[in-house]
């Protein structure tokens, strides 16, 4: 999902707010915790590939949807991310957002430690810890399961903020609408039966993570977000002050994600390979930090209703096209994802269904 940072069930929690001197004094040295020297650079230079967009107006219109409809299944197969622009989200709305999840990371900590991820689970403020060798990524956040409306726990959504969570109610209703949109011509794409990608992800299991990224005078050491994939449907991103960071890999090579204004990132999942059988990509991504600036974030992962079965679609597979990954109930799916850390595109892997060589 980064997803939503993963944890398990038995672990311990800690919440983590990033000191402000720390991040702000290059005489103190980056706690031991929080180094991770092992991540890969980026790539650099003024060659790099242009980030694919998808024109929502044009998607749905009758005059241009075949062609953009062509190009999303063409963006989805070799990119896995892409800007959605003209998504019909008004700029007044986004703004409000902003400003109500920088008040929220602004509060006392105090205030945040009323939202604290609880032992044994992995929803709330903080980052769980399972182990003292784990190590850290550098940023706060708040992970919270917002559908279906009965799986909310009492003591998270509903005591936000009141304007917070008023505009989170209007955002994800919004942007509810647009994801179903997107599973619709997803499955067009794929040449699927209409009902099908609506029989699994409409009022399915959506989240919110929350992201504060402190800056870091020493931003080589550490890394904000560690790669992963998402096991999602889709994720749709919103960059909340502007300030860059996501980096996605491809063809083996870190590339960073530069958001146009007002445009959302939508990054294929896990969930969505498998349903296609690995016709879609989903894609590796990380956040990286700055030296100077913080950065805000805010995503919504799109997933199928929880009494569903994760698979390839029936529709696609034949003699010369085999299931390339397991069948899963979406609960024990869950359930799974959350008990391993993330670690790039290794749990979409123990999905995969392995070729028996030496046989026969």
């Amino acid at each position: 999902m980064a997803s939503s940072q993963p944890m398990g069930g038995t672990s311990c929690h800690l919440v983590l707010s990033i000191d402000e001197e720390l991040a702000k004094d290059p005489k103190i040295k980056v706690p031991e915790r929080y180094i991770r020297v092992d991540q890969e650079p980026p790539a650099l230079g003024t060659l790099l590939p242009t980030i694919p967009t998808i024109d929502m107006i044009q998607l749905v219109s009758v005059e241009t949807e075949d062609s953009e409809l062509e190009k999303l299944h063409s963006i989805c197969t070799e990119w896995g991310l892409f800007q959605l622009i003209n998504h019909g989200v008004s700029s007044s709305l986004l703004e409000k957002l902003n400003d109500e999840i920088e008040g929220f990371f602004k509060l006392p900590f105090e205030e945040k430690m009323k939202f604290a991820v609880r032992p044994g689970d992995v929803e709330g403020f903080g980052t769980v810890v399972r182990s003292d060798s784990q190590r850290l990524d550098w940023g706060d956040r708040v992970y919270m399961i917002i559908n279906p409306i009965h799986r909310r726990k009492p003591h998270l959504f509903p005591e936000l903020p009141s304007s917070l969570r008023e505009t989170l109610e209007t955002y994800l209703l919004e942007l509810q609408n647009i994801a179903m949109t997107l599973f619709g011509f997803l499955g067009k794409a794929l040449m699927l039966e209409m009902e099908e990608m609506e029989e699994l992800f409409d009022d399915g299991m959506q989240s919110v993570r929350m992201t504060y990224y402190p800056p870091c005078q020493q931003p080589e050491l550490v890394v904000g977000l560690t790669p992963h994939s998402d096991a999602t449907g889709i994720t749709i991103l919103h960059q909340v002050n502007g300030v860059g960071g996501l980096q996605m890999k491809k063809d083996g090579v870190w590339i960073p994600v530069s958001f146009l204004p007002d445009a959302f990132v939508v990054n294929v999942g896990d969930i969505l390979e498998i349903l296609s059988n690995g016709v879609y990509n989903s894609v590796e991504h990380r956040a990286v930090v700055n030296s100077t600036k913080e950065r805000i974030s805010v995503a919504l992962f799109f997933n199928p209703k929880f009494e569903a079965e994760i698979g390839p679609s029936t529709t696609l597979l034949n003699a010369n096209n085999p299931p390339l990954f397991r069948r899963m109930g979406m609960e024990k799916y869950v359930k799974d994802f959350f008990s391993r850390s993330l670690n790039g595109k290794t749990f979409l892997e123990r999905m995969r269904i392995k070729s028996e060589e030496g046989t026969g």
